[in-house]
């Protein structure tokens, strides 16, 4: 009897650890989470979260963007704000430049580059609001250099 007693005891505290291990190993990770959701979602002059922000500074491309750099003194919706500014507004003098050039028998590969330059541009435009949502400093390969450039 005392055998069968002391094998239910060592069960017991074997079970017994096994949970305290995982609770406190949830609760760093929830600590974590909330930490991050904390900084991603951080109250700007607008009263939104910069996430918020961020992802609307490229909404309509770069005249969000200029209106964010106007009245937003937060970095990380400053930074999304001159990164949709200078991405949008090269690709929009490219594309008239290139249109303006189109005449003749070089229309049709101008053409092309044209839509291409405007597939890109849709590309980055989803992939920005994506990774300002998310809470990120995402740097576009060139334009977000320049971008981080002039912010200083």
């Amino acid at each position: 009897m005392a055998a069968k007693s002391k094998r239910k005891s060592a069960r017991s505290r074997s079970t017994k650890r096994k949970p305290t291990t995982r609770k406190a190993s949830y609760a760093k990770k929830s600590a974590q989470k909330t930490t991050a959701k904390k900084t991603a979602t951080a109250k700007t002059a607008l009263g939104l979260g910069e996430n918020i922000e961020g992802l609307l500074a490229y909404l309509l491309g770069f005249v969000t963007g200029i209106i964010f750099l106007i009245i937003e003194k937060n970095r990380f919706v400053r930074f999304h704000a001159m990164q949709s500014t200078v991405t949008f507004l090269s690709i929009v003098v490219l594309q008239w430049i290139i249109g303006a050039l189109a005449v003749g028998l070089i229309a049709y590969p101008l053409m092309i580059v044209n839509w291409l330059l405007s597939l890109i541009a849709f590309i980055l435009w989803i992939v920005g609001m994506l990774k300002a949502y998310q809470g990120e400093m995402y740097k576009f390969p060139i334009c977000g250099n320049i971008a981080e450039s002039l912010l200083k």
